[in-house]
């Protein structure tokens, strides 16, 4: 059977396997069938999911029989992409996960404890994030060690307010008042029973399709068009010219990778201690238009599908008058869709547009 004439079937999985729980902001989790219903009937192999982020697409296409490529500039998500969709068979045992948790007989760092106090985690929880930490590093196999960072982030993230690193707001966890958000029994538990959770549930995400499937951590501008279809699915700029910073939102994730290095590259002048800015063409309003061209241009000999937010800039209508100019064939669709930190009152949904 030709591989490249494997059509999606949505009712019946070729691979039946749960994708992980998350609270990664902008994931496309929940609309993944939605997504995948607009190409069913597109006939590729080869796909590069070029601002992959959770990986619900990619490891939803992964499912489908395809040749999967993640790809996503921060660093921390690039872990999810080798431990959720490059991984084909390796997992996390028992006995992996206690020498991770267990403390060892050796002089820790306390990097997290000397610069986080009263920020995002309590000092017990900082003094346990500094431990594991360091056991994770020291783990060889990189699916392994893949692995236990996914966990590590996701249990990060499903303790903090919002599920974000964007302010010091360690008080409203413990503030005595009437909540219309978060979950404080959530936040109550131990990091060790989220990091065992995450770990149980990335194991059962793991499979292999029989495909050379890839992780990238790349700027989408920079890769070479070799792929039949390309999922784009860039940061989001609201009407008001205000962009999604996911390295800034999830700046302490990319603070763990880089555990040594962490305090040199803090910025000190902000108050919840963030990385030390990077441009990002995607979070600016004016830059955006020409990075939408130069993306469209590079991948012109593939075919595109692109997710975005609406209202946002660019509109539906530059993006697609933007997407024209190379494809001739273009088809939109949109869906009604609240994101978690969407403000009350707020209109907005979710636009598809399949370029061929």
């Amino acid at each position: 059977m030709n591989t490249s004439s494997i059509q999606l079937t949505l009712q019946e999985n070729r691979f039946l396997v749960d994708f992980p729980d998350t609270r990664y902001q902008g994931s496309k989790y929940k609309i993944v069938d939605w997504i995948l219903e607009r190409i069913t009937d597109i006939e590729f192999d080869t796909v590069l999911d070029a601002f992959a982020g959770t990986g619900a697409v990619t490891h939803r296409l992964k499912r489908e029989g395809k040749e999967v490529i993640y790809n996503d500039f921060l660093e921390a998500n690039y872990q999810i992409g080798i431990a959720l969709i490059e991984n084909s068979k390796t997992k996390l045992s028992e006995k992996d996960i206690k020498d991770i948790l267990d403390k060892r007989n050796i002089e820790y760092d306390n990097i997290i404890q000397r610069n986080f106090e009263d920020i995002y985690f309590t000092p017990e929880e900082n003094k346990w994030l500094d431990i594991v930490i360091q056991n994770i590093e020291t783990i060889e196999n990189r699916y392994k060690r893949a692995i236990a960072y996914f966990a590590l982030f996701q249990s990060c993230i499903i303790k903090r307010p919002f599920g974000l690193f964007h302010r010091k707001n360690l008080y409203i966890r413990f503030a005595d008042v009437n909540r219309n958000f978060g979950n404080k029994t959530t936040w109550d538990k131990p990091f060790k029973y989220y990091f065992r959770k995450f770990i149980g549930e990335a194991n059962k995400a793991i499979f292999s399709n029989n495909r050379d499937n890839k992780a990238m951590n790349m700027d989408a501008l920079d890769i070479k068009n070799e792929y039949e279809l390309v999922y784009i699915d860039t940061p989001y700029i609201s009407p008001s010219g205000v962009g999604v910073d996911y390295y800034q939102f999830y700046h302490f994730l990319e603070g763990i990778l880089h555990y040594h290095d962490w305090e040199k590259l803090i910025d000190s002048r902000s108050k919840h201690r963030r990385l030390k800015p990077k441009k990002n063409i995607w979070c600016e309003p004016r830059a955006i238009y020409q990075g939408f061209e130069r993306l469209f241009k590079n991948f012109e000999d593939s075919i595109l599908v692109i997710s975005y937010r609406t209202p946002g800039v660019p509109s539906k209508d530059d993006l697609i008058e933007i997407l024209g100019s190379y494809k001739k064939d273009v088809k939109y669709f949109e869906t009604n869709y609240k994101y978690v930190l969407t403000k009350k009152g707020t209109e907005n949904g979710e636009i598809l547009l399949i370029g061929k």
